[in-house]
């Protein structure tokens, strides 16, 4: 199943040094502002990568399988799957790109193999991607993946002291297999 290699990128596990790159992004403001955690230092993305460099089993709710995205062989951000629900067959897709790399259709391209991942080797049913309703970037990519949106919740959740409303996408493995892609 790993690496995927694409056209233009290649998917992997995260690896001890891969520190330096991985740092380098998830250390800027401006990369961490539509996410949970602040900026990380470099002991928290040590802690970050030596949790996520395993591949995990995918069948309990809240594994998370995190991928470096690498393009001509350096680090430019990651892609993540995450088990929501194992009953229900639902997984959300997410990812991350150094801000020297957006714009290129990276993202795109990484979301488009943790869809495939998810319904075809993880067997879901449904995939969302869920995000800030300020981030109109991944907005974007979400749409070009041809996921819907489904849901836009007003100011419910409470992140880094303010109030920021949440935009769900979602796709079905029959929308997946039917031509979207």
């Amino acid at each position: 199943m790993l690496p995927i290699t694409t056209e233009r990128l290649v998917l992997r596990t995260l690896r001890r040094d891969d520190l330096d790159a991985v740092h380098a992004y998830r250390s800027l403001p401006e990369v961490m502002r539509y996410l949970y955690p602040q900026p990380q230092s470099r002991e928290q993305v040590r802690d970050f990568i030596a949790e996520r460099s395993a591949i995990p089993p995918m069948d309990a709710q809240g594994q998370k399988l995190t991928l470096a995205i690498e393009v001509d062989g350096a680090v430019t951000g990651e892609a993540v799957l995450i088990m929501v629900s194992p009953e229900q067959l639902t997984g959300e897709i997410g990812y991350v790109v150094h801000p020297d790399f957006a714009g290129r259709g990276i993202a795109t391209e990484a979301g488009r193999e943790m869809l495939r991942l998810g319904f075809e080797s993880y067997g879901l049913r449904r995939m969302i991607g869920r995000l800030d309703g300020r981030n109109e970037p991944s907005a974007r990519v979400l749409a070009r993946l041809g996921m819907r949106r489904e849901a836009h919740f007003v100011q419910n959740e409470f992140v880094k002291g303010e109030w920021a409303d949440e935009v769900v996408y979602a796709m079905l493995h029959h929308e997946w297999h039917g031509g979207r892609q």
